[in-house]
């Protein structure tokens, strides 16, 4: 049965403007790092890069791996910082969360893990893509089954729907090992929907703008940077990038289309350890 949603009342000729941030891999300790970079630090960063804009967004989307060490700790970390922005934080796991302990720390009037989600003229569906003790993903038939529901249910909605794995390949043949098995099949699946405009997701640390091409036109892909360390693009072997930590703006139209860009921390504060091999 498909749950009600979370719905927020936007005028269906303005704009739904969007947060993503994905990828901080908190910790227990907020003075851990991760490969050189201390994430509660590079985290706070970030956020404080968007409030420095003032810009009004609607909503944050974190699209997992909030932590790294799956302690509470970590989680409640996220919820307390979080909570600055002000804003609604809609969240989805990754490879590195413990669903059942995101439900159980992640709490606060501001944090939700409802699938669904009404603004305006948009339907954002948040899809788990994780599959439980491995690094890659999989978009499973009761995703599907609900993007289906979703989109049957609200048929005159646009559609953007969210995600930790990167259902393309990223051509860093080490990071791609870890994709989503079907994101072929998922793409194509979804293709069919003309309703579906957009796909947003995390988990690459690197920024990927690009089109599906579909009969109506097509599906704007999108992966977002992590707000601690990056990796480096189109690398063979595990490789870190120099970048700073990011997050991405979307404005969502209500005639379908999407504009968005990625900002970063500004300088050069955040270092990785770039003899690091992997993590």
């Amino acid at each position: 049965m498909l749950k009600e949603p979370v719905s927020y009342s936007i005028a269906d000729t303005d704009v739904v403007r969007l947060i993503q941030v994905t990828d901080p891999h908190l910790f227990a300790d907020p003075e851990a790092k991760l490969l050189g970079v201390n994430t509660a630090a590079s985290f706070q960063a970030v956020l404080d890069t968007f409030l420095a804009t003032e810009y009004p967004a609607d909503m944050v989307l974190a699209t997992g791996d909030i932590s790294q060490d799956y302690s509470p700790q970590s989680y409640q970390h996220f919820s307390s910082t979080i909570a600055k922005l002000d804003l609604p934080c809609h969240y989805l796991p990754g490879n590195h969360d413990d669903p059942r302990l995101m439900s159980l720390h992640m709490q606060g009037n501001h944090l939700f893990g409802q699938q669904r989600i009404i603004a305006g003229e948009w339907q954002i569906l948040m899809l788990d893509s994780t599959v439980r003790g491995k690094p890659g993903g999989y978009m499973a038939e009761q995703q599907m089954a609900l993007i289906d529901a979703a989109i049957a249910a609200e048929p005159n909605k646009h559609v953007l729907l969210v995600m930790h794995h990167n259902p393309i390949l990223v051509e860093c043949s080490w990071l791609d090992q870890h994709c989503m098995a079907n994101g072929e099949d998922f793409l194509k699946r979804v293709s069919r929907y003309p309703q579906v405009k957009g796909a947003l997701w995390g988990h690459v640390h690197q920024t990927i703008d690009s089109q599906y091409s579909t009969a109506e036109g097509g599906i704007h892909l999108m992966a977002t940077p992590s707000t601690c360390i990056q990796f480096k693009p189109k690398s063979s072997y595990f490789a870190l990038d120099g970048l700073q930590p990011g997050y991405r703006l979307l404005e969502l139209a209500s005639n379908g289309s999407i504009q968005t860009n990625v900002y970063r921390v500004p300088g050069e504060k955040f270092s990785p350890d770039n003899d690091a091999s992997g993590y």
